[in-house]
């Protein structure tokens, strides 16, 4: 069984990693070598296109950070969060949620990103 808080606690401290080589380690941990990442603006696969991918996010967004939007759901090998995206201690004008799938050794092979809330261009 899977400890789905964690690995979704983790995945966020990943996003919010700004340290261009303390992201990447955090990435080896977290996720498989052949990885892929897909929401509705981007669709990556691999470590290090991940990490570009989280790099291009903050570069968006500067001074915002994200977070957990509520309780992590999780069963067999996948789980579902929400998160946020906004400046500490402020109203978060981006928020989605992720499915991740896990491996069979806890490592995260697929995230399915969605968006429910991005402000106007």
């Amino acid at each position: 069984m899977h400890d789905f808080e964690a690995l979704a606690a983790s995945y966020i401290d990943t996003w919010n990693e700004r340290d261009p080589a303390a992201r990447s380690a955090a990435i080896g941990k977290l996720w498989a070598d052949d990885a892929r990442y897909t929401d509705p603006l981007m669709d990556v696969r691999g470590r290090e296109a991940i990490s570009a991918a989280i790099g291009a996010a903050q570069e968006q967004f500067p001074g915002f950070s994200f977070r957990l939007a509520g309780p992590v759901d999780g069963h067999h090998d996948q789980c579902r969060f929400s998160w946020e995206l906004g400046p500490a201690g402020g109203e978060a004008p981006v928020a989605g949620f992720d499915v991740a799938v896990i491996t069979d050794d806890g490592t995260v092979q697929t995230v399915l990103g969605f968006l429910d809330r991005v402000p106007a261009s």
